[in-house]
Formats: C-alpha cells, structure tokens, sequence
C-alpha cells in the first residue's frame, strides 16, 4: 500500500492480488510451474513467513511427481481458456479440471 497511514484512520490489505503485479511477474494469471520469479507472497516473508512452506512444497513435488510418474498420459481434456474459476472466496482456483488419460 502506498497510501499515507495514521492511527486515526486505519487502513486493510489483502495478499491475494499480491502476485499478480504484471510489473513484476510476466504474464501473472497464467499459471507457470517453471516460472523463477522471485518475491511471490504465496508462503509469506519474513516474520511472517509460513513455517510449514517446506512441508507443503515438499508434498507437492511428491504428489505431483509420482502422480506424472503412474500416469503418464495424463492431460487436461479441455483448453485452459475454457476452465472456469473460483472467485468467490479467499482461495482461489478452478471450479473443475477436466483431465483425460489415454
């Protein structure tokens, strides 16, 4: 926020935009797994930071992994412009994602 601030008139934020500065990241509501950008706010930083961030991305490289592993095959059965998203809460991501494994 780069609005002035004083304790007389209290300001809110939210991070869920946060990562989506394309000033800073190329392309930001595409979704990039190979994507280096630095500075995201997805587990935190700092004092704040999330302590179980090491957990969770050890999981996902598990789960992803082993999940490509076992099916080779796998894709999505429709184009990414057709998915719909949840916009409605403060997670966000698709509503379906349809896949197919021939």
């Amino acid at each position: 926020m780069r609005a002035s601030w004083s304790p007389a008139s209290p300001q809110t934020g939210t991070t869920q935009s946060s990562s989506w500065d394309d000033t800073v990241f190329e392309h930001p509501e595409e979704l990039d797994v190979h994507r280096t950008a630095q500075h995201h706010l997805a587990f935190g930083y700092g004092i704040h930071q999330c302590l179980g961030q090491n957990l969770a991305r050890a999981e996902l490289e598990i789960v992803f992994g082993t999940l490509l592993r076992r099916v080779p095959n796998l894709a999505m059965a429709v184009p990414t412009n057709e998915l719909s998203y949840r916009d409605d809460s403060s997670v966000y991501g698709v509503n379906q994602l349809p896949v197919t494994c021939n």
